[in-house]
């Protein structure tokens, strides 16, 4: 058979097609080229760094920005922002005025960036945490979500009725007021469920966590300076609430974004309270901004920010309350007394904000202990109540609870 020059090269040709095409095919199969792997969403987490506005670059190019977090189908929604990694010197030097000797000596802390409520938490979310007592005895009745030994580490203590509402709201019950007269224990179980329903980690502040971020990178007795006067500008307490708590954000917010860290409602943090202020503390060396003093007993607990009803004293960036649950809780006829709420002032002034770490524990067990009753006392009497008093309810919370609630999810 006869064959042109062309097609004489056709066999060849037509070889190293295939050759060519193997080595394709087994480069792409077996390349040594890194898998780029796909980003994960971090809710509060760009890799644009923002045009305007707050933001904390981190060490790995990201960026922490400001969020609103919100719960379909519930009342549940509030802002976050976020505070830089840093060094600061808590409590106040010797020489300033108002200082009280539980305000020293002062040491350092090493703070990782985090991100923490614009605002106190306030009524309309915790009304929804409220009405969950009345839905937890439902299911309870029905026999349907029942708490159990496998479950219960997702189980909350939702609160009790309101022994005397007239108490807890006569210095303001609007949605945008701060939540007062909480017990830690509640706030610690609010933290929990927002937790639960969102898949994120909240719980409540550190105290050295509370002043680096009210301080906002400054060293004065306010976040604005020395001058009482100007506090005013800057929160509400005694001089100028008119008896009453005021809509979060009516007034100007710190550097880093966060109002009423002043006045209003005192807020919770998770230490202990010692009169001898930070003595054992002071000796200690690299201590970071999620260490906490933690409690054997159930009060005292530490307060931070002054309240509505307090003086400009209490109202500086160092200044602390001890709280006190047996002149708070005279009129409790309960007993056990509440483990949820206050019946006595100053408790119309305490309530509280929550923060997000960036890096929170992985373990399951180890944010429980953020939330759960942490004392033998406080839990025995969390147990007396709801198991053989049937005030306050355990339900267990995920994030399909709002549909379940509403009608449209399966129990």
């Amino acid at each position: 058979m006869f064959y042109s020059p062309v097609e004489k090269l056709f066999p060849v040709i037509l070889s190293l097609l295939c050759c060519c095409c193997c080595v394709c095919s087994l480069a792409a199969i077996h390349t040594d080229a890194p898998v780029k792997e796909p980003a994960v969403e971090v809710v509060g987490i760009t890799r644009t760094k923002p045009a305007e506005g707050l933001f904390v670059e981190l060490p790995d190019g990201r960026f922490m920005v400001p969020y609103t977090a919100s719960v379909p189908g519930t009342d549940i929604e509030f802002e976050m922002v976020p505070v830089p990694a840093g060094k600061f010197r808590m409590g106040s030097p010797d020489d300033e005025e108002d200082r009280r000797d539980d305000e020293g000596p002062q040491f350092e802390f090493t703070m990782a960036p985090y991100w923490m409520g614009k605002h106190e938490v306030t009524w309309g979310p915790y009304r929804y945490f409220m009405r969950l007592d009345q839905a937890f005895k439902q299911f309870n009745n029905d026999k349907v979500r029942a708490v159990d030994e496998q479950n219960r580490i997702d189980a909350v203590a939702a609160p009790s009725s309101l022994y005397d509402p007239s108490f807890t709201f006569d210095a303001g019950k609007g949605n945008d007021q701060p939540a007062a007269t909480t017990t830690q224990f509640a706030a610690k179980q609010y933290t929990k469920l927002i937790s639960l329903l969102l898949g994120d980690f909240y719980r409540l502040p550190t105290e050295a966590e509370w002043e680096y971020a009210c301080r906002a990178g400054t060293t004065t007795r306010f976040y604005f300076g020395d001058d009482a006067e100007e506090l005013e500008n800057h929160g509400w307490y005694a001089l100028n609430s008119d008896d009453e708590r005021h809509a979060v954000g009516e007034l100007p917010p710190n550097p880093w974004g966060l109002h009423d860290m002043y006045g209003n409602v005192s807020e919770w943090v998770l230490d202990s309270y010692s009169e001898d202020g930070y003595a054992d503390l002071a000796a200690m060396k690299n201590l970071a901004g999620d260490f906490y003093q933690k409690s054997e007993t159930v009060f005292p607990r530490v307060l931070r920010g002054g309240s509505w009803e307090l003086e400009v004293e209490d109202c500086r960036s160092a200044s602390r309350m001890p709280s006190d649950d047996e002149a708070w809780k005279i009129q409790d006829p309960n007993f056990p007394k509440s483990p949820w709420w206050y019946t006595d002032s100053p408790a119309t002034g305490v309530g509280f904000r929550v923060i997000r770490p960036l890096d929170p524990p992985a373990d399951r067990e180890a944010r429980e202990a953020y939330w759960k009753a942490d004392t033998a006392d406080s839990a025995e009497d969390v147990a007396q109540r709801l198991e053989h008093e049937g005030k306050g309810a355990l339900g267990v919370v995920d994030p399909g609870l709002p549909k379940i609630l509403s009608g449209d999810g399966d129990k």
